[in-house]
């Protein structure tokens, strides 16, 4: 089980034991051992983690993360030099591997935001394309008038009056004209009401 340590107040405090003697005392999974020298190296190692990571709470992660890894390895770790170069090394490692693999989700998270992105762009191209269709067969299926009528009142956007006046007819023939293709382009395009529709026959 894995000791819980605490460095308190963040003090150092002087190791009692020489690098061969802790060593030895680790690989007996010695607790006050293994606790000394968390108490001892924590505050440097945690500078130092902060300076690869520039995150004090990453540093944190990855100090914490050195110890527990070592503590499971132990006795089986080999301490070839000085037990504070194994941890600066240790520290190191894990500060390294946690940048690579955030820039990894990252990479993630900004090639799944533009497969998101293309895809609805690519569908909205899709559904207007399709409603383009739509309604030139929708439009074509009104009678001449009518159709002339929607076209210059929603294409060349003139206003009622002006169209009147240009085709001589009552203003309101001209409504009652723009009403039945308004009623008929509702219904052939029905099912592109939630697709712009709205905005495009301004209804």
């Amino acid at each position: 089980m894995y000791p819980v340590l605490k460095y308190d107040q963040y003090q150092s405090v002087r190791m009692e034991f020489g690098d061969q003697e802790t060593i030895k005392l680790l690989g007996e999974r010695n607790e006050k051992a293994f606790e000394r020298v968390f108490k001892t190296y924590y505050k440097d190692l945690h500078a130092y983690a902060f300076t690869i990571l520039r995150d004090d709470m990453a540093a944190e992660e990855m100090v914490q993360n050195v110890f527990y890894k070592i503590w499971e390895k132990l006795p089986s770790l080999n301490f070839s030099g000085s037990v504070a170069a194994y941890l600066y090394k240790a520290v190191h490692n894990e500060s390294l591997n946690y940048l690579k693999h955030l820039k990894v989700r990252q990479a993630y998270h900004t090639y799944t935001t533009y497969l998101r992105v293309t895809g609805e762009q690519a569908e909205r191209k899709l559904v207007l394309s399709e409603l383009e269709s739509r309604l030139s067969d929708a439009l074509n299926e009104l009678p001449e008038q009518c159709r002339t009528i929607f076209q210059m009142s929603r294409f060349e956007e003139l206003r009622y009056t002006d169209i009147a006046g240009r085709l001589k007819i009552s203003v309101k023939t001209v409504e009652n004209q723009m009403g039945k293709a308004l009623k008929r382009l509702r219904h052939s395009l029905a099912d592109y009401l939630p697709h712009l529709i709205l905005i495009l026959l301004n209804i």
